[in-house]
């Protein structure tokens, strides 16, 4: 019996699918929290925008990947790839990094990210100093997530 692809398919879906989880955890943890000061300082607006969006990148990455597989397997084009039990092992092992980079980076960029909107309502100067440089720091371990996948998807040859 072969399943190949359907392995193949399960790594995409689940490169898609746990760094969106871990993006909207985290939009929504910096979103309850800008929600709060906005409430008493709407003039922070702009500074805590970015800081709210910025766990989102996450499921950006991950959605990236499933449609690279899904479009090397051909399922985009219509004209699904034969994809070996092994080759599609290899294709969902590809997509882990970011599944899993994503799904936890999201999850604790939100939680900076909400720290730095707090430190932003007392030092709005310091929102782009401190705020999203924090932020970025988590962002570089959802990066080398996908650049793993990326590298490991493109390296797989069907066919």
């Amino acid at each position: 019996m072969d399943y190949g692809l359907l392995l193949a398919l399960c790594g995409a879906g689940l490169a898609a699918l746990l760094s969106g989880i871990g993006s909207a955890i985290g939009i929504g943890i910096a979103g309850r929290t800008a929600a709060g000061v906005l409430s008493e300082k709407p003039e922070r607006y702009p500074q805590m925008f970015l800081l709210v969006v910025l766990p989102g990148t996450q499921g950006f990455y991950g959605f990236t990947i499933a449609f690279i597989t899904l479009f090397n397997l051909g399922i985009i084009t219509g004209e699904p790839a034969a994809v070996t039990n092994i080759q599609g092992l290899q294709i969902l092992v590809a997509c882990l990094p970011i599944a899993f980079a994503g799904l936890v980076s999201a999850i604790h960029q939100g939680k900076t990210c909400a720290g730095g909107v707090l430190m932003t309502a007392k030092k709005p100067e310091l929102a782009m100093k401190a705020g999203v440089m924090y932020a970025a720091m988590v962002e570089v371990y959802a990066v080398l997530g996908f650049l793993v996948s990326l590298l490991m998807v493109f390296g797989i040859k069907l066919g």
